[in-house]
């Protein structure tokens, strides 16, 4: 396992310079998305083992892959958008490494991985009692392994909208040109990152650029001016906007 995770010890990572092949070969080395997969696979032997039956399991599956989306979306909009985890000095370096630092620099695979001590926890909590109430000890075993899975391929969806590449893939397509809308043209819609479904529920999903203002804040989120001087402990720990404008430039060049 330390020889796999040599990669990462040795290279940053830049999507916007990186072949999808490239991208691949940094996705399953990189340390979390094989913590991801291992627990996952731990979880499925004890859902197994603990199954009395296949009808606990598969429903804890079923409930897990109904409830992900809205999940996947309200984390996104109300948690890592809001501006309460940056105003206290307890949470404020947590925002910026699970959220700030990824719109600041979009394209960092680095910081696009979640973190682990923010990522477990919160699959843990909600998938367990999801699971626990659909099946028992083995039904919450195997919504923790679906959630693990879920989040797995939610990472590399999410490497793929920040690659220079054009999937062939509808799906794909059509996921990495909202997401991409919501880091450069305007980040208060398209929260869903594999699903639009609750975008459009909940009014904050746009299809094109044009039906919605462009935001002066899609790199920033916001962190910027009063905001900023008055909440400091982000910045204490940051570069500067304009050394972060530099950097942006200089890659694209």
């Amino acid at each position: 396992m330390a020889v796999s995770w040599r990669p990462w010890i040795h290279k940053r990572y830049q999507l916007d310079k990186m072949s999808l092949r490239e991208l691949v070969v940094a996705y399953f080395t990189h340390y979390s998305i094989i913590v991801y997969l291992t627990l996952a696979f731990v979880s499925i032997l004890l859902a197994v083992r603990w199954a009395e039956d296949w009808k606990g399991p598969v429903s804890a599956v079923a409930l897990t892959l109904v409830v992900y989306p809205f999940v996947e979306y309200a984390l996104h909009r109300f948690v890592l958008h809001s501006r309460l985890l940056y105003r206290s000095p307890l949470t404020a370096r947590v925002w910026k490494r699970i959220h700030y630092d990824h719109h600041a620099d979009p394209h960092d695979l680095s910081v696009l991985f979640g973190a682990l001590y923010t990522t477990l926890p919160t699959i843990a909590l909600l998938a367990l009692p999801l699971g626990w109430l659909a099946g028992g000890a083995a039904g919450a075993a195997a919504a923790f392994a679906s959630g693990l899975l879920l989040f797995a391929g939610y990472e590399f969806c999410h490497c793929v909208q920040h690659l220079p590449f054009t999937p062939k893939n509808p799906w794909l397509r059509e996921i990495k040109k909202r997401h991409l809308a919501h880091h450069f043209h305007n980040e208060r819609g398209n929260f869903g990152i594999t699903s639009g479904l609750w975008d459009r529920i909940l009014g904050t999903y746009y299809e094109h650029p044009r039906e919605v203002p462009k935001s002066p804040t899609t790199f920033n989120l916001g962190y910027t001016g009063e905001e900023r001087e008055r909440y400091p402990w982000v910045a204490m720990a940051s570069p500067s906007e304009s050394e972060l404008a530099r950097r942006r430039t200089r890659r694209a060049a």
